[in-house]
């Protein structure tokens, strides 16, 4: 009974292994390869076998891909989520794949930007071509962070930026020609900074002229108010000859 329960339990084990998710074709040519290509599907599938080696899920509707979408594939070298609908990539999400993943195919999405530490500790190739890429400092740092694909690698480019000028262009090329993005944003940084201080002294020096002349007003006032007032020679004279006459 005991070997029976033992490799009942074997079974058992390996069908939630390698249980194919619904929507998905799973294949075992050279590792677990699965495939959820052009299913319209809108998230991750969430019951993939845990040694996936290759996982297509292309020509879908995903528009997101939350932290540890795939930390329990730890076999996975191969992730393709391209012509899809991405508008955002969590940080960890990646989690528990970076040291395994070869091949990370981003494009043809709809990303502008990425948290800086979406590629942390990936190895992974990464094609991020034909994307809605905004270049700022943000981007610059998250390229810090990941090997590009060189077959993709023109197809990247600056679909809005900072400065206007590099939009349309490469965003290898504008970097390789020495621009840097994070220095522009400390100067727009201190731009600002230098305006709104203006503004806030501007304003003191405004309320303190408001404040002396609305004093020098009172003052004014106050010394019309007095000159107004019966003199005290004028008072006291008439108290003498009240005086006197009585």
């Amino acid at each position: 009974i005991s070997i029976f329960l033992f490799g009942l339990f074997l079974l058992l084990s390996s069908i939630v292994v390698h249980a194919c998710p619904k929507m998905c074709h799973c294949s075992e040519r050279n590792g677990m390869v699965v495939q959820c290509t052009s299913h319209n599907l809108e998230s991750i599938p969430s019951n993939l076998p845990k040694d996936t080696v290759v996982l297509l899920l292309s020509s879908n509707r995903i528009r997101h891909i939350p932290k540890e979408a795939f930390a329990e594939l730890h076999c996975l070298r191969e992730l393709d989520v391209s012509h899809n609908s991405l508008e955002s990539v969590e940080v960890g999400a990646f989690q528990g794949v970076s040291d395994s993943l070869r091949i990370l195919d981003l494009s043809n999405n709809q990303l502008s930007s990425l948290p800086k530490d979406t590629f942390t500790k990936l190895h992974a190739r990464v094609r991020l071509s034909n994307n809605p890429w905004h270049c700022d400092c943000s981007m610059q740092e998250v390229l810090r962070e990941l090997s590009l694909d060189p077959e993709t690698v023109s197809e990247f480019s600056c679909h809005t930026s900072v400065q206007e000028e590099y939009t349309g262009q490469p965003v290898i090329q504008v970097l390789d020609s020495g621009i840097n993005f994070c220095n522009f944003h400390h100067r727009t940084t201190d731009v600002a900074m230098f305006v709104a201080m203006f503004c806030w002294f501007f304003m003191v020096t405004s309320y303190i002229v408001y404040y002396i002349k609305h004093n020098q007003e009172d003052a004014r006032r106050h010394m019309e108010y007095l000159k107004s007032l019966p003199s005290t020679s004028h008072i006291s004279k008439d108290c003498d000859t009240a005086s006197s006459v009585f």
